[in-house]
């Protein structure tokens, strides 16, 4: 019998269909070569056990929060502390700065009262008959925790540059108890500052009313006739001059100080 007969005889008995007693379905047998290798069997790695090992412990992790923490409250204290002192100091270092540079509207010296001692002082107060009046209006406000009532008598004045004005401001202590207020004050627009000059004025004083109290405060000024040669400030037809009133008392140097807000 040819070889290849017998071979394919043998792979057909190998390969012949059987039945499968318990669910009695037919399949066909594939025979194993012996020199197949299986796959490896796929394992199931345990990564619980390795994540428990990466997880820092508790005591780290409480140590990492306290941290945190303690960062987060230095933060805020600071913030807090900053805030305090530049409330306690605003009305100081608003003075010293703003009256020497006439940054943020606040007005300055001239030569008319303690400016310039080598001007006259009678030079500038002679009004530019050939220049427009410059309206003049007023405001006034207080801090949240000063109980007065500050407000302008006038609304608005109308000035030549180098003509003095008197206008006057009312305030009104309405709690029960006497107490210090200080004000501090500001020009708009800020190109007029340097040129918006007071003669008398009641900023950055002491201002003591007792309960229930009433009291006129005068405002005496004059724009500097250098206002109509500025060319920054030419067309400015309208200057607004703004109170503010803090409320204040002696700290233990004995040092007049604004109560924080």
């Amino acid at each position: 019998m040819p070889i290849s007969t017998s071979l394919r005889r043998s792979i057909a008995r190998t390969s012949e269909s059987w039945t499968c007693p318990s669910c009695s379905r037919p399949s066909i047998h594939t025979p194993r070569l012996r020199n197949q290798t299986l796959p490896p069997t796929r394992r199931c790695l345990n990564s619980t056990k390795a994540n428990r090992q990466q997880m820092p412990s508790m005591d780290a992790m409480q140590a990492r929060y306290n941290k945190n923490n303690q960062t987060t409250l230095n933060y805020v204290l600071s913030v807090i502390m900053g805030t305090a002192a530049l409330s306690y100091g605003s009305v100081p270092f608003y003075k010293m700065i703003c009256q020497t540079t006439g940054w943020g509207g606040q007005p300055v010296k001239s030569a008319a009262h303690g400016g310039d001692s080598s001007i006259d002082a009678s030079e500038r107060l002679k009004p530019m008959t050939s220049q427009p009046r410059i309206r003049i209006t007023f405001n006034g406000s207080v801090s949240d925790v000063l109980p007065w009532k500050f407000v302008p008598q006038q609304r608005e004045v109308r000035v030549l540059p180098g003509e003095t004005a008197l206008a006057f401001y009312t305030a009104t202590n309405t709690s029960a108890e006497d107490i210090i207020g200080v004000a501090t004050y500001s020009v708009t627009p800020g190109q007029v500052a340097p040129y918006f000059s007071k003669i008398q004025c009641f900023c950055f004083e002491e201002q003591r009313l007792n309960a229930g109290e009433t009291v006129d405060m005068p405002v005496f000024f004059y724009i500097d006739p250098e206002f109509a040669t500025d060319h920054n400030t030419r067309g400015i037809e309208t200057v607004t001059l703004s109170y503010t009133f803090f409320k204040a008392k002696y700290d233990k140097d004995g040092h007049l100080t604004p109560v924080a807000t």
